[in-house]
């Protein structure tokens, strides 16, 4: 791994311990509550899972991406920290793609935070060939693109600008959909074209069996007679029931409020950011105040102008997940997409709670004589509070405390096939 400063040293220390304490609670609770039959659907372990090392990796490519759009040391840190207590954190260390999907998604923002567009586009690529809702990203590439088309117009020729701007939207839109594509092409050369069969694993068939799935050496699907033959929207339809509106019933009333946290906590952070920035907003982020005046420091931290973009993606998904999804996904679904579900706690934090201004004034001896001259180890905030509860802040507690169920729940109960999200 690349060489680390000391606040990447300790979000990677940090991490790495929650999970270790992952591994552990998850075995002492399966050993010590029996385990719920649940008519869900539960896949064969067929080969091991690699979400450890991903969540690990994905907690210090956030770290890197905080500094990069935040430029506030500290709330990129405490981004990071909150991060490794992630209310989703059961799915995020499992075997579940949101590991994957949360570090290509945060190293694809921090590459193209880089300006380098090709690079952030393929890991965005490869975001959504693992999970759909990657598809989203393009707007953060065709973002971009807007940004240095409007930049440029005063200098070049706009004309050429605007056949490159449309020729890099074209192939942005290409690279990112092509692994969807690919994939629904390759559903309807299993189900809807004659051939011979592929090899299925008896554990899968055996599966299938049980559960009543179709496999692909039966009867062709209705989905294959469709004008755009897509098996994705097929079995969100048929099998989980998911549409617009579709879970607005009496019934998931409960999973309406295990949702409610994260929901409350993306919506709350788009009213402070938008009634902070009312013009920036309403100019897409073109435009920081009507005289087109630019600070020569703009403000760090969560309202910083360059976390725009990223609070609209917060946001978009907000709002498709509560109109359009099961609902109660929407902890891991954001928790593993967006970065805003633990920069702006860490805003919170900065900028609501006494304690922390002391904790950061306390020194930290280094762990040995080899650190360079002057320079201090960071001290992990987060357990600092965690230390000094009693005396924290009523929206410390609550962010702390939402954070910290959640991550204990979600072992408890998801590891025994009991509900959750």
């Amino acid at each position: 791994m690349w060489p680390l400063d000391p606040s990447q040293k300790e979000v990677l220390r940090f991490a790495v311990s929650c999970r270790a304490l992952t591994l552990v609670l998850q075995a002492l609770f399966n050993a010590i509550i029996p385990d719920h039959h649940a008519e869900a659907f539960s896949p064969p372990h067929l080969v091991p899972s690699g979400s450890m090392d991903q969540l690990v990796e994905a907690a210090v490519a956030l770290h890197d991406l905080g500094c990069l759009v935040l430029h506030c040391p500290r709330q990129a840190f405490y981004g990071a920290l909150l991060f490794c207590l992630s209310p989703a954190n059961v799915f995020l260390a499992a075997g579940y793609s949101e590991a994957l999907f949360a570090l290509l998604t945060f190293t694809a923002m921090g590459q193209l935070e880089r300006g380098r567009s090709w690079t952030s586009g393929l890991l965005f690529a490869l975001a959504s060939g693992v999970r759909s809702n990657g598809l989203v990203s393009i707007g953060f590439l065709m973002y971009s693109q807007c940004q240095g088309f409007f930049s440029s117009l005063m200098v070049l020729n706009p004309l050429s600008q605007l056949l490159k701007l449309m020729g890099s939207v074209f192939l942005s839109v290409l690279t990112l959909g092509l692994p969807f594509a690919l994939f629904q092409y390759y559903a309807y050369t299993q189900f809807c074209l004659p051939g011979p069969a592929h090899s299925i694993p008896k554990p899968l068939v055996q599966l299938a069996v049980d559960k009543g799935y179709r496999i692909a050496e039966g009867n062709k699907p209705p989905w294959c007679s469709w004008e755009l033959p897509l098996i994705y929207s097929y079995i969100q339809d048929i099998y989980w029931n998911v549409g617009f509106l579709r879970y607005y019933e009496l019934k998931q009333v409960p999973n309406f409020l295990l949702a409610a946290p994260v929901a409350i906590l993306v919506a709350w952070a788009t009213w402070t950011y938008v009634t902070t920035h009312p013009w920036l907003c309403l100019t897409l982020g073109m435009q920081r105040n009507k005289n087109n005046e630019t600070l020569e420091k703009p403000d760090p931290g969560f309202l910083s102008p360059r976390v725009f973009v990223y609070l609209v993606h917060a946001a978009a998904l907000l709002l498709f997940g509560t109109l359009c999804m099961h609902v109660q996904v929407l902890t891991r679904f954001l928790g593993s997409s967006t970065p805003i579900v633990y920069w702006f706690p860490a805003h919170l934090l900065q900028d609501q709670e006494p304690l922390l201004r002391s904790l950061e004034t306390v020194p930290w001896k280094p762990p040995s004589g080899n650190s360079p001259p002057g320079q201090k180890i960071p001290r992990n905030s987060v357990m600092g509070l965690l230390y000094n509860w009693k005396t924290c802040s009523l929206v410390t507690r609550c962010i702390l405390g939402y954070f910290l169920t959640y991550w204990l729940l979600g072992l408890l109960l998801h590891c025994n096939f009991l509900p959750w999200t």
